[in-house]
């Protein structure tokens, strides 16, 4: 496959948001004026798809308006990026609709997280274009304490240099968009090596059990050369987590893999690191794959933004870890 890298980010560009999941009529007031500030303060205009503030039972609205927003956003020739509202449950009822030549033919920056890596995965393996995880547009919605995801939003976006990901100093897993002002950070003890090793490869994955309803699907990107960026949301209990990872090992093509970089869970999960090292070391699989968890992605704030279909280096080793993003 020939990848295709989006242009990056300039001050004056316009980022288009959309819904390809939950509804932006679920974001308060707040956090909506906060990110339009953000966005604003980065030189970049914001306009709005159609179809964002349409909500039915799910918090959603209708795969129709869903892929007319989606498909306008990418033939829009002044749209220069594409950013997501909110995760949900529901992008992957899209992929069936999606003119994927469309997308091919107006390669441009795709970014969200969650549920969108059903979106983000697909888009990479039925054109090529490489696609971002990072914050939704209501991310940017938080009032503190947002300066990492920010900094890693730049470097990712606005700019072509590799870069690495360092851990941040603290992290925080409250509900920030019920009280801006309470927040929450615990110290970061920095990442968790559980396999030393090096690799190099393409970033794949993201939400785990979202990256799961790709398998056997013509959406499921090939494995090979791949370093697998995996995280779970705070549903995701130690047990769940073990078998939704038992699924992805037994695919075929799992011997592919070089590498796995771990985000770091909520604590409605209940995973420690003690049960984390257990189910990994359970798994002779991944023996001789470098392993890191601990790393600001996921459900947990803040988070960095990486390239689903990029190039990484890893290095695992206790006190010298490295994640470098070389191609994004």
């Amino acid at each position: 496959m020939n990848k295709i890298y989006p242009g990056k980010l300039k001050s004056g560009d316009e980022v288009r948001v959309i819904a390809p999941s939950r509804s932006l009529s679920i974001i308060g007031r707040e956090i909506q004026e906060i990110a339009n500030e953000r966005f604003s303060e980065l030189g970049l205009n914001l306009t709005f798809g159609k179809h964002v503030k349409e909500t039915d039972e799910f918090n959603s609205s209708s795969i129709q308006s869903r892929i007319e927003d989606l498909h306008e956003a990418f033939s829009d020739k002044n749209v220069k990026a594409v950013i997501t509202v909110i995760g949900g449950f529901n992008s992957n009822q899209l992929l069936r609709y999606i003119d994927w030549n469309l997308i091919k033919d107006n390669p441009k920056i795709f970014l969200g997280y969650s549920d969108i890596t059903a979106l983000n995965n697909s888009i990479f393996s039925k054109t090529g274009l490489v696609t971002y995880s990072g914050p939704h547009y209501s991310t940017f919605g938080q009032k503190l304490d947002f300066d990492y995801a920010l900094e890693y939003f730049k470097k990712c976006l606005m700019s072509d240099d590799p870069f690495e990901i360092s851990a941040s100093k603290e992290w925080s897993d409250d509900l920030w968009f019920i009280d801006q002002n309470n927040r929450k950070l615990v110290g970061n003890p920095g990442f968790l090596v559980v396999n030393k090793g090096n690799a190099e490869g393409t970033i794949l994955g993201a939400n785990l059990c979202t990256f799961n309803l790709l398998q056997a699907t013509e959406y499921f990107p090939n494995l090979e050369n791949s370093i697998l960026f995996l995280e779970d949301d705070a549903g995701s209990l130690p047990h769940f987590f073990d078998r939704d990872l038992q699924s992805v090992i037994h695919l075929p093509d799992f011997k592919k893999v070089k590498g796995l970089v771990i985000g770091r869970f909520q604590k409605e999960s209940k995973m420690t690191n003690e049960l984390l090292i257990k189910i990994l070391k359970t798994k002779k699989e991944l023996e001789d794959l470098p392993i890191v968890a601990n790393i600001d992605f996921g459900h947990t704030d803040p988070k960095t933004t990486f390239p689903v279909g990029g190039e990484v280096k890893i290095i695992a080793e206790e006190n010298k870890t490295k994640i470098e993003i070389l191609k994004h």
